[in-house]
């Protein structure tokens, strides 16, 4: 729609509302810049000459479709009527804000607003995106999703995997690139080669278009007509928006790199000044009227501050803090309990079985994985579960960790269970900000859980290398807000399968490649659970404690098959995270010795952790140093014989031994 054809349509109601919804974000920052340099805020990301691309693809969107935003889009909150003083709240770290003083500024999502908020890693709520959007189409919603990015974001990595996977499974999404030209400092010729991202459509398969950013009229009209595209055929489809940052990054950083004279060139193209103006020359609106407009938001503005300003300081309670890391909804143990009859089953199969349990229990789980659908995932965990539950629940993905992570969260945000194989453990690197930034942090910055599972095929003993073969539990057992299972046969491995799917945090499922085809257990045919965060007690003896999980329960199992003199407590700790600690502790209490056996390395591994738990608990009970019997600190080799050599179980019986005779 040319400007004046938006003009001459443009009724007096209209017209206020709009100037209302663009000029109420430019009130809000007057009053945040003012508050910045008196010290009430510590922080502020300027959507200042922004504005119109906030508000104006805001309006396009129905209130009860998603909007994933970014640090200068207070235009989105502002036009979503989220009230002033939480807003404030949120600014000055008051626990009345989103976050309750746990993060800053625009970081929070708001679930009654359909808003979801940002993390610092800028293209981290692409993926996320996605998965809002699969959520929609798989509910047969004609709904859109929309998200930002800037210029310097949409260089990341997952900007490509979520326009990619986007596209190949056709999702209704508006990706909208800000593109003010500077990321921080950084000019746009030094972030990427062409003059607009409108050429990144083609490559893609999806349409793009471009839009003067600054032009109101221009974004509402060209948005509305992207997001009733998208919900009439859904799809996505990439929108840039050319514009400028006036001021800096942040406030600290300020504008000293900016060419001389580019802003004073900008400033002449504001958006609010031309909206006012037109609606001023078209005779729509007064030179009075759009005044008392202005001075009622900012008295609005000021009388939302005052109230957030008598809000008391967030307060430190540890009990609080602790409670909030995890989504704590308690779980009936009893519920649909059938165990059915034993039936001895490999560890593969016990995983098989607690999959398909899950799915039958949970209509709203979907499963997603490279190859887990038609072919059955390289370990054939998801074989026949395609033709069972259809392609709406099992399905392939492109090879995008990070973005499918992201979409897992966003179906969990939407109300869906997710679970999503990593072909092997090693991979999960590529997905490490939606793991242990975005996921992680969720329930504990604005209450909103993660229920998703992540299943890691891991681990040594079967000569793939040092790609495929790494202990990788430990760099997720020290982030806060992830739940760390790895057990050690395959009725562990069923039962604790299918309390994962039961818990609404997120989980990494550890499972050991050498065991899935080596080790069987009896194992009920129907659905049972066990409790995450029980360690369970093996062998019982008096003379040592051994603590273990995974592949090392089998090694110190062997172990005491060839030295039955020994008198032995043998702990499968079965969850790494939570940690029964008071299992360790009354064992090693009685027994006085402790020895830990883990296929990990040393350094920074949960031997490590509990070895230091245990010395802090049971100093003045123990008999001897505690020892962690670890493999050597180097990457795992290819070659058998190499690979045999690095492993923790060459030195077990020397280990064991020495505190024994200590």
């Amino acid at each position: 729609m040319s400007q004046n054809n938006f003009y001459s349509k443009l009724d007096k109601s209209d017209a206020k509302k709009y100037f209302e919804h663009l000029f109420l974000p430019r009130a809000v920052e007057d009053r945040m810049l003012l508050a910045l340099r008196q010290g009430i805020i510590s922080k502020w990301f300027s959507s200042y000459g922004q504005e119109a691309v906030s508000v104006a693809t805001t309006l396009a969107m129905q209130e009860d479709e998603w909007i994933c935003t970014m640090h200068r889009n207070l235009g989105v909150f502002t036009s979503r009527n989220i009230p002033l003083e939480k807003l404030f709240s949120q600014f000055q770290g008051k626990p009345n804000g989103f976050t309750k003083g746990r993060d800053r500024s625009f970081h929070f999502g708001s679930k009654e607003h359909n808003i979801f908020g940002m993390i610092s890693h800028l293209g981290a709520q692409l993926g996320v995106a996605d998965g809002l959007a699969f959520a929609r189409k798989l509910n047969h919603e004609k709904k859109c999703v929309l998200v930002f990015t800037g210029d310097g974001g949409a260089s990341q990595g997952d900007f490509h995997e979520a326009l990619n996977v986007a596209s190949v499974w056709k999702l209704p999404v508006l990706f909208v690139v800000e593109n003010n030209q500077w990321g921080l400092s950084t000019p746009s010729n030094e972030q990427f080669n062409f003059d607009s991202f409108t050429v990144k459509g083609d490559a893609y398969g999806m349409e793009a278009h471009s839009v003067d950013g600054n032009d109101f009229a221009a974004t509402l009209s060209l948005s509305k007509k992207l997001t009733s595209s998208i919900r009439n055929n859904p799809r996505p489809i990439l929108l840039e928006c050319k514009t400028f940052r006036i001021r800096g990054h942040e406030e600290a950083s300020g504008t000293k790199y900016y060419p001389e004279g580019l802003i004073d060139s900008w400033k002449s193209k504001d958006p609010i000044l031309n909206f006012r103006e037109n609606l001023i020359s078209e005779k729509i609106l007064s030179k009075n009227e759009i005044k008392s407009i202005e001075e009622s938001l900012n008295n609005k503005v000021l009388g939302s501050l005052k109230i957030a300003l008598k809000e008391s300081d967030s307060e430190f309670k540890l009990e609080n803090e602790l409670k909030d890391v995890f989504d704590n909804k308690k779980y009936d143990s009893e519920k649909n309990q059938n165990k059915g009859e034993l039936k001895k089953m490999r560890f593969i199969d016990a995983i098989h079985s607690g999959l398909e349990c899950s799915l039958k229990e949970h209509d709203n789980l979907i499963f997603m994985g490279q190859d887990i659908a038609d072919y059955g995932g390289v370990f054939k965990a998801t074989d026949t579960f395609l033709e069972k539950f259809g392609k709406e629940r099992i399905i392939n993905t492109p090879l995008c960790e990070s973005a499918i992570v992201g979409v897992g969260v966003g179906l969990s945000v939407m109300g869906k269970k997710t679970m999503i194989e990593m072909q092997f453990s090693d991979f999960v690197s590529e997905a490490m900000t939606q793991i242990c930034n975005q996921a992680a942090k969720m329930n504990y910055r604005w209450g909103q859980n993660v229920d998703m599972v992540i299943r890691m095929p891991t681990g040594a003993g079967v000569n793939a290398g040092p790609f495929h073969s790494q202990s990788t539990e430990s760099w997720f057992t020290r982030i806060p807000g992830l739940k760390v299972v790895y057990p050690s046969n395959a009725f562990d491995a069923k039962g604790l399968l299918i309390q994962a799917f039961e818990d609404p945090n997120p989980i990494l499922f550890f499972e050991h490649k050498a065991l899935y085809r080596s080790q069987e257990s009896d194992v009920n045919e129907g659905y049972f659970t066990l409790p995450i965060g029980k360690a369970a007690t093996i062998n019982e003896g008096d003379q040592i404690t051994i603590i273990s999980y995974g592949l090392g329960i089998k090694w110190v199992q062997d172990w005491l098959n060839e030295n039955k003199e020994v008198s032995c407590d043998l702990i499968d700790l079965r969850s790494l995270v939570p940690l029964d600690i008071d299992t360790l502790v009354k064992s090693v209490k009685k027994t006085g010795r402790c020895v830990i056996v883990q296929e990990d390395t040393m350094r920074g591994s949960i031997g490590s952790d509990i070895s230091q738990i245990i010395q802090s608990e049971c100093f003045e009970y123990l008999d001897s140093p505690i020892k962690v019997i670890s493999s050597i600190p180097t990457p795992i080799p290819f070659a058998s014989n190499l690979e045999k050599g690095y492993l923790a179980n060459n030195w077990m019986d020397q280990g064991i031994k020495e505190v024994i005779r200590f």
